[in-house]
């Protein structure tokens, strides 16, 4: 236990250029406090102690605004940035070297049973604001671009962005989807544009039709 809690402290040193003194760290930051609560818990949870795991999580959910079931598996030297607003579901496994930052749930659809949440491979990075929902699995190296929505598995060595999340970069090259996040199809605009070549066309023939009739008075007089 105490050779996990000085990896995760080295973690926030090595992930985080604001970290000053460990001190500092060990007193201040949230995401460290969240995780080793979670490791009470967890060990809680896995003697059968449910009640207490769960009485721990949520007093660190209240001092830190992080919530991590203590079901959770997490590894060693998970750095959680800022925090605030993260959930890490019961069924959630989380590798090693994992960066994860504030905003972010690894959480169901809740359509699953059994094994619901999603498993988070090695050094992983999932930016602010990310949702990651399922029992799939996020590969090593991987990154979740921030504000995306992932719901299907993601192969090692991607980049992940968009709603719905899609991979731009694998293996350290670039990947090319059939649909274009920036300019999607707008069946609204599509239709408007139709009416307005429609509109177009009728006046030209209502001309067309006025200049007829015109001739035939000038041919009658």
């Amino acid at each position: 236990m105490l050779s996990q809690m000085r990896d995760d402290i080295q973690a926030v040193f090595e992930r985080d250029p604001a970290a000053r003194s460990t001190f500092e760290v060990v007193l201040t930051y949230s995401g460290l406090h969240a995780i080793w609560g979670h490791r009470i818990a967890h060990k809680c949870w896995k003697a059968g102690w449910f009640t207490l795991a769960r009485a721990i999580s949520q007093f660190f959910r209240f001092i830190t605004g992080i919530e991590i079931h203590p079901g959770a598996k997490i590894g060693n030297r998970l750095f959680i940035d800022h925090g605030m607003g993260v959930v890490i579901g019961e069924t959630c496994e989380i590798g090693d070297n994992v960066t994860i930052y504030q905003g972010v749930t690894l959480g169901g659809t809740g359509k699953e049973k059994g094994k619901r949440h999603p498993t988070v491979g090695n050094n992983v990075i999932i930016a602010s604001g990310a949702k990651v929902l399922g029992s799939f699995k996020i590969g090593d190296n991987s990154k979740i671009g921030a504000g995306s929505v992932v719901l299907q598995e993601v192969p090692p060595n991607s980049t992940v962005v968009g709603i719905p999340g899609r991979i731009r970069i694998q293996d350290g090259k670039k990947v090319t989807n059939d649909l274009d996040h920036v300019n999607l199809p707008d069946p609204v605009a599509d239709m408007i544009r139709t009416m307005q070549q429609e509109i177009e066309q009728l006046r030209k023939e209502v001309s067309a039709l006025r200049e007829d009739k015109k001739d035939n008075e000038h041919s009658v007089h």
